[in-house]
């Protein structure tokens, strides 16, 4: 039995009002408390019916970055969004894919450093009240995991990164599943381990404020490590940090404040499709089934049933044999999500480069590891730009230039394995391409074609040779000459 027809044709129109909704916004500079129109007068302007238009609305309050205001001088209000849906929906996706412990741990150790570093350079009074705030709530909660994760969020705004800031808040999220599901010898053993991780806190947090970057860093880095060290033993079952990362489930839907229902019911739905396995194309449950379930209203479960099917994670098939069906979430719909949450941030060109080189140059360094493993030996030779590229060829192909940069760094990530460095570079990828699409920047010539291809073939020469640190620099340099048109 196949979906409903009717019902997926409104899902998608609108989603399409709802994609022209937000990039207004973003095109009006995110006018927060500002109306884009009444209902009347948004269903006139987009050609939509009732139902569609708030259907479209929907998925804008869920992205929260407008609401629907009733009554006189009511309307469709901007907003402004916080990081929940954005991290919510790339977490989703990263359960899907798999996540390691490996891969996130990895992860932390690119990008934890990295924002020691800039917040030591960047650090005020107001961010030093702020970190101190953040001890001195750790000496008070010693039992509590969460304080010992603001600190990394605290840190990462200090570093005045918005892409780094909401990398690591996606990071910590997923470190708390994991650290929730290990296991320690006994309370006194851990207390000991958060005893540690104050301890490292309050050294991080001495080198930012005297603005010692390097020490920072250093600390960072031997932090995350640490903490590498003990989840790696503490970890549950076979101890493997291959193994994917299991869901937690998130707060009791009748706990959640209302006007969120949905929301949290939809996230929990999908935690539970990925505690039993993800099964791509099973009927998870049928209406009246899952009504019962989770005891809410109809209208509450069809809303979380519409921000499932948004984010590809189930559908609802109607008819006999039907039911909400797990589909396979597409990497899509958590870009767009993160990017259009970054957009009202406004990251600085800097800031997307700043990162986007960190994980670039991680990428290339894990991908000279496993250069001989004959999978990745494979993809790389599709890489390499052909044989007979010839510069009389140019002229056709300086339109591909940017289509052939991304192929091929997203190609390098997707090699080094690493789930959620490949995602990342994907949403610094697509907001650069929105940044680009609105400013119209020197687009790439002839000669940067060439210049692409060629050094495209020098790095995979370095890494086939598995010469790290000439890979390493040859990336460095070719991102650094293709900065004007590329990230």
């Amino acid at each position: 039995m196949s979906v409903d027809p009717q019902a997926a044709r409104t899902g998608k129109r609108a989603a399409q009002i709802a994609s022209c909704i937000e990039a207004e916004i973003v095109r009006r500079g995110w006018p927060v408390g500002a109306s884009l129109g009444s209902e009347a007068a948004l269903q006139q302007r987009y050609g939509a019916s009732r139902s569609v238009l708030r259907e479209a609305v929907r998925l804008v309050e869920h992205h929260q970055v407008a609401r629907m205001r009733r009554g006189p001088n009511g309307g469709l209000i901007v907003c402004a969004p916080d990081a929940g849906p954005a991290t919510r929906a790339v977490v989703i996706y990263l359960e899907y894919r798999g996540t390691t412990l490996d891969d996130l741990l990895d992860a932390r150790l690119v990008l934890e450093p990295l924002a020691a570093a800039l917040a030591a350079e960047q650090i005020d009074e107001a961010g030093i009240e702020r970190l101190r705030a953040v001890l001195g709530a750790q000496e008070q909660r010693p039992g509590l995991p969460a304080a010992r994760d603001e600190f990394h969020v605290a840190l990462a705004q200090q570093s005045k990164n918005p892409v780094l800031q909401l990398f690591i808040e996606v990071s910590m999220r997923l470190t708390r599943r994991y650290a929730m599901s290990s296991r320690t010898g006994s309370a006194t053993e851990a207390l000991e381990a958060l005893d540690r991780l104050h301890h490292d806190h309050s050294g991080i947090a001495a080198a930012v404020t005297a603005g010692d970057s390097a020490r920072a860093k250093a600390l960072s880095e031997r932090h995350a490590q640490a903490v590498t060290a003990w989840l790696r033993e503490h970890q549950r079952g076979d101890g493997s940090t291959r193994a994917r990362l299991r869901p937690v489930r998130r707060l009791d839907v009748e706990e959640a404040p209302r006007g969120k229902l949905a929301e949290v019911l939809a996230a929990t739905i999908a935690d539970d499709i990925a505690a039993s396995g993800w099964r791509v194309d099973a009927v998870f449950g049928t209406e009246a089934g899952l009504l019962a379930r989770y005891r809410v209203s109809r209208a509450v479960l069809r809303e979380a049933v519409r921000l499932l099917e948004y984010h590809t994670i189930a559908h609802m098939r109607r008819g006999p044999g039907g039911g909400l069906v797990v589909t396979q979430p597409q990497a899509q719909a958590s870009i767009d999500t993160i990017a259009l949450y970054l957009q009202y941030r406004k990251p600085r060109r800097e800031d997307l480069r700043c990162v986007g080189d960190a994980i670039e140059l991680a990428n290339v360094a894990k991908v000279v590891q496993l250069r001989d493993e004959p999978a990745v030996a494979g993809v790389l030779d599709t890489l390499a730009p052909p044989q007979d590229f010839a510069v009389g060829q140019v002229a056709g192909e300086v339109r591909k230039a940017a289509a052939e940069e991304f192929r091929f760094h997203v190609g390098l990530a997707q090699l080094a394995g690493n789930a959620l460095l490949d995602l990342f570079l994907r949403i610094i990828a697509e907001l650069f391409r929105r940044h680009w699409s609105s400013t119209g920047p020197k687009p790439a010539t002839p000669a940067d074609v060439v210049a692409v291809e060629h050094a495209h073939l020098r790095i995979l020469q370095a890494i086939r040779a598995g010469d790290d640190s000439l890979a390493r620099y040859r990336i460095r340099r070719h991102l650094d000459a293709a900065a004007s048109w590329w990230l």
